[in-house]
């Protein structure tokens, strides 16, 4: 049974689903980076791979940021080393829309991750008409028992179809496991705990020592500082997910550069 907050997001979803948020089709037909955002991280060499996330709100923390041109935003944190994007299209809470996606995807030629609470292949279907190289799944929603497909198979395999790659999102190990067990490209790992919103930084550390690891796992959430940059390689994260201290910046691109040269 699903807790308060993760029924609150996933009720956020299907309500924006209802109100044509996602129906993209005959308004964009956007391509993709053609770039491999899981290349572009394993390929980062000595400096950190940071995927720079634009967000303005979050349910944690309320408003990070005035609204303003998304595009300005994403151009500053390639200056500053990101090697791939994250934008938010999840218009309750988050502040985001798929109009922001499309306004970077036309500016810039970065991999781009689609960052949303998906819980139908229709967000996917928007993800590929707005330019997206990857969607963002998250394990606990399937496992939530609020969809029909409690398997995040088919969303995965949908992905694909449509030349997309999945960061497939988990926080605890039994998670991570059956995570493994699918065929996403990437395995996120949340060191916030989305029924609470507690954010744990020995998450990423606890699982990966106990699990291993067999693709390129990305470490989000908490990531505030140059030592949490560093911290979280160690521990064996491949890339590092960064919004809110980011967007919180009164510097973007000096702020990504501040944590893809943490070393």
């Amino acid at each position: 049974m699903a807790h308060d907050i993760l029924r609150r997001l996933i009720g956020n979803s299907l309500t924006a689903l209802d109100d044509g948020t996602y129906d993209l089709a005959g308004r964009y037909d956007l391509q993709g980076s053609g770039r491999d955002l899981a290349g572009e991280i394993d390929t980062a060499a000595r400096h950190a791979a940071v995927i720079s996330e634009i967000k303005f709100s979050s349910p944690s923390e309320g408003r990070l940021r005035t609204t303003s041109d998304p595009a300005t935003i994403a151009t500053d944190m390639i200056r500053g080393g990101a090697r791939g994007l994250s934008v938010l299209t999840q218009p309750h809470l988050f502040g985001g829309s798929p109009d922001y996606f499309a306004r970077v995807r036309q500016a810039v030629d970065a991999p781009m991750l689609m960052k949303d609470v998906i819980v139908d292949t229709r967000q996917i279907d928007a993800a590929a008409h707005i330019g997206a190289d990857y969607v963002l799944l998250i394990q606990a929603v399937f496992e939530s028992g609020l969809l029909q497909d409690g398997s995040p198979d088919r969303f995965i395999s949908h992905a694909h179809k449509r030349g997309l790659g999945v960061l497939l999102e988990v926080h605890t190990a039994p998670e991570y496991r059956r995570a493994q067990d699918t065929r996403a490209d990437m395995i996120g790992i949340n060191n916030r705990n989305l029924d609470t919103l507690a954010i744990d930084m020995n998450v990423t550390c606890a699982i990966l020592a106990e699990c291993g690891k067999d693709r390129t796992v990305v470490s989000e959430s908490g990531i505030t500082s140059p030592e949490d940059v560093i911290r979280m390689r160690g521990c064996g994260a491949d890339g590092l997910l960064i919004g809110s201290s980011i967007m919180k910046s009164g510097n973007i691109e000096q702020a990504v550069r501040r944590m893809v040269s943490a070393h």
